[in-house]
């Protein structure tokens, strides 16, 4: 019941401004504060705009940032959805005022510190955009639609993006501070992966066992998640068994492990890590 409202909670609007408000300000916050001062290049549409910026002097990044967005904004409305493309817009004009304001310096001498912890704000602001159902703008949006389309991971096109934006930035800026940008940009991707599937990972579990039908049971009746019986041989034995599936919250892992242990001692567990699980009883499918 807890897990159902909580995804009813997840579609209402007020929701997704909060999670764009909350992500859009801490992304800006990590560029301003940290990244921008130290001269690094953050990746991406904004990291464009901060390359244009160093080389013009010209507005701002935050305004070139607005402007570079504005043709991507056309993909965004063809491509996903107009509810996408009208958060998105919320999302980059928050982004876009919180970039124009926010003057306070976090004031980080170390270069490789300051580069860590500019890709661990700004990941962690984008992880929690990505939790919405609109963007920030930028290379979201494109990322978005290839990880639609192809499956494509959002950080790994982030990633793919920001080498080529690197490649030219070594061209023209000094060869320290691409490589601390790099890092920079390493950070915020991982961070953005680990916060975008932090509530959706799961774990997937083999169970064999000769008390298999009595373990679905308890799962059923007192975990209440499904389990599937597949079928299973023994490679050296050569008898048929039964294999038992299962899929439980994070949190239920030891109760399970508790389940199966004191029905079968002897028995064979596996567990793995899921990035998402959709369907009943766990996430539901985002639809843009």
């Amino acid at each position: 019941m807890f897990e159902t409202e909580l995804r009813n909670v997840s579609m209402t609007v007020w929701w997704n401004l909060a999670l764009l408000t909350i992500g859009g300000v801490l992304f800006s916050l990590g560029m301003n504060a940290i990244a921008v001062p130290h001269g690094f290049i953050s990746g991406g549409i904004f990291g464009t705009g901060i390359y244009i910026y160093y080389a013009t002097g010209v507005l701002s990044p935050a305004m070139w940032y607005l402007l570079l967005n504005l043709p991507i904004f056309v993909l965004g409305w063809l491509f996903v959805s107009r509810r996408f493309f009208l958060y998105s817009l919320y999302g980059t004009a928050v982004t876009t005022i919180a970039a124009q304001f926010i003057t306070w310096q976090a004031h980080i001498a170390n270069p490789l510190l300051a580069a860590v912890a500019a890709g661990t704000v700004c990941g962690a602001g984008l992880g929690i955009v990505l939790r919405s159902l609109g963007s920030e703008g930028g290379m979201t949006i494109i990322a978005i639609i290839l990880h639609q389309r192809w499956g494509m991971r959002v950080g790994q096109v982030s990633f793919l993006y920001n080498f080529l934006l690197f490649m030219v930035g070594l061209a023209t800026l000094d060869v320290d501070m691409v490589l601390y940008s790099v890092i920079l940009v390493y950070t915020y991707s991982q961070v953005m992966d680990y916060v975008h599937s932090l509530f959706n990972q799961r774990k997937m579990v083999f169970i064999i066992s000769e008390c298999s039908e009595c373990i679905a049971a308890e799962i059923l009746q007192h975990l209440h998640r499904g389990a599937t019986f597949l079928q299973g041989k023994g490679a050296f034995t050569g008898r048929d068994k039964q294999v038992l599936m299962t899929v439980v919250q994070n949190y239920q892992l030891k109760r399970l492990e508790e389940t199966v242990f004191r029905h079968d001692p002897n028995a064979f567990m596996i567990v793995e890590n899921t990035f998402n699980v959709l369907g009943t009883g766990f996430s539901a499918r985002k639809v843009y």
